[in-house]
């Protein structure tokens, strides 16, 4: 496959983006139409419709490959407990197989499975039977009116604000240990206590809303790194419904929603830039993603672009938590820049940790140095195809990129690199969506005023 912009250190880099053009092509005039569907908590079920070659044509092995991808996305873009394959039952029966226990994707249905407090399972049915979209209907987010806690849960340190009408009145940053912490009574106390000194600058409390890194399902705690050292039974029963029993020691029937630290990151990106249809990918330890819909809502999504696939080459490097190639964690995060630094020419000491090394490779692109440079000009050629990929599951007009990945130098460098993907190889796109880096000083709406805009006070 020949790039219009190459990924100068990875000449084995086979985007999805391309993939997913060139199955379309190649299908146009016999091809065979195929919807896959991913349903999560209340039935809220999210569709993907594309084409492949008919069955039985010697292209079995080449469909299932790419619909396997595509499934793959989808479900962590999305989430769900079923995935739903329609218009083939012959792939329809191979990603059964892939998706059991001990199967190809026996990671993605033990996570999900716990996510969702369902047992996981596939459904294969005819065209006709595929189906529709169906999502969550109230928006979230934006609600500025009343007297609001805003809570911002990070790993080094939490944030609250006391939000009247919008404005912030009184914040504070607290140092925690929340993730070398065994004992769920610190996190809690911790919570408590952050939201008490904030209801005392008020005169009322109408409404709580909670920012916070992790993966939450109808404002409860399914998978959250800040829990890490909590035991499975101490985090089924004091950690799941954790922020629900703070809010009632705030007041009874007090509204609280929580929500993704990056969708609530989008949120304040959208917020501040008065636009939606907000991607915001942080890299830093992992690739974290969050996003604001067209109507300016926050989707219910995973959005865990970490396991989107993004790289076709079944010699990617394979991430070790998941087992699985080509995943985002690869290539939008430290780990990313480590992975290059050897084509690079540049060796980095093993006795350091992954964010030492990053800050080495930070360091020499200070420096002038152009090896420093060509990781990142390789990873930016990797996100401008990788946005590409996202616009097949999300309407985007805006991304915004952060995380410690991508301060200095090298963030500028890895912009300007996706920016020349869009333009030379999707200039549709180039015309639509805009990349930002967003600066600090420049971002009028903080974290937690974002997240105490979450609920809406009925």
């Amino acid at each position: 496959m020949k790039l219009k912009v190459n990924a100068k250190l990875d000449p084995q880099f086979t985007p999805l983006s391309l993939i997913c053009r060139d199955m379309r092509e190649a299908t146009k005039d016999n091809g065979q139409d195929i919807v896959i569907a991913v349903e999560r908590n209340k039935g809220y079920t999210t569709t993907y419709k594309t084409r492949v070659y008919p069955d039985g044509t010697g292209h079995d092995e080449e469909n299932f490959r790419f619909i396997e991808r595509m499934a793959k996305a989808l479900l962590w873009v999305a989430g769900g407990y079923k995935i739903i394959i329609a218009g083939s039952e012959l792939i329809g029966n191979k990603i059964k197989e892939a998706y059991t226990n001990g199967g190809l994707r026996d990671f993605d249905v033990h996570f999900m499975e716990r996510v969702y407090e369902k047992a996981f399972e596939v459904e294969v049915c005819s065209l006709e039977n595929a189906p529709e979209d169906k999502s969550a209907a109230a928006p979230i987010g934006r609600h500025l009116d009343g007297c609001r806690i805003g809570f911002d849960a990070g790993g080094s340190d939490r944030k609250v604000s006391a939000v009247i009408d919008g404005e912030s009145i009184y914040s504070e940053e607290v140092v925690w240990f929340p993730k070398t912490t065994s004992d769920p009574d610190y996190h809690y106390q911790g919570i408590l206590e952050a939201m008490k000194t904030a209801a005392l600058h008020m005169p009322r409390v109408d409404a709580i809303g909670v920012s916070s890194a992790g993966v939450y399902v109808d404002n409860r705690i399914m998978v959250a790194s800040l829990f890490l050292k909590v035991s499975d039974e101490d985090f089924d029963k004091k950690v799941k419904n954790m922020y629900l029993d703070v809010a009632k020691e705030i007041g009874e029937n007090i509204p609280i929603e929580v929500a993704n630290d990056g969708d609530v990151t989008a949120l304040a990106g959208a917020m501040d830039l008065n636009d939606n249809s907000v991607l915001g990918v942080a890299m830093g330890t992992s690739e974290a993603g969050g996003y604001v819909d067209p109507q300016g809502n926050i989707t219910g999504w995973l959005n865990e672009l970490a396991f989107v696939p993004v790289d076709y080459c079944t010699h990617a490097m394979v991430d070790e938590w998941s087992g699985d190639y080509g995943c985002g964690v690869k290539y939008f995060s430290q780990d990313g820049v480590i992975k290059l630094a050897p084509a690079a020419g540049i060796e980095l000491d093993k006795s350091l940790s992954p964010a030492e090394k990053l800050k080495v490779v930070q360091e020499l692109i200070e420096d002038g140095d152009s090896r420093a440079a060509e990781i990142y000009d390789t990873i930016g050629a990797y996100f401008g195809y990788a946005i590409a990929f996202y616009t097949e599951f999300y309407d985007i007009k805006h991304v915004l990129i952060m995380g410690r990945v991508t301060s200095g130098e090298g963030g500028v460098i890895l912009l300007d690199r996706a920016k020349e993907v869009l333009e030379k190889e999707f200039p549709e796109l180039a015309k639509k969506i805009e990349l930002h880096i967003p600066d600090e000083s420049s971002r009028r709406v903080g974290q937690s005023v974002a997240a105490a805009s979450l609920p809406e006070i009925k």
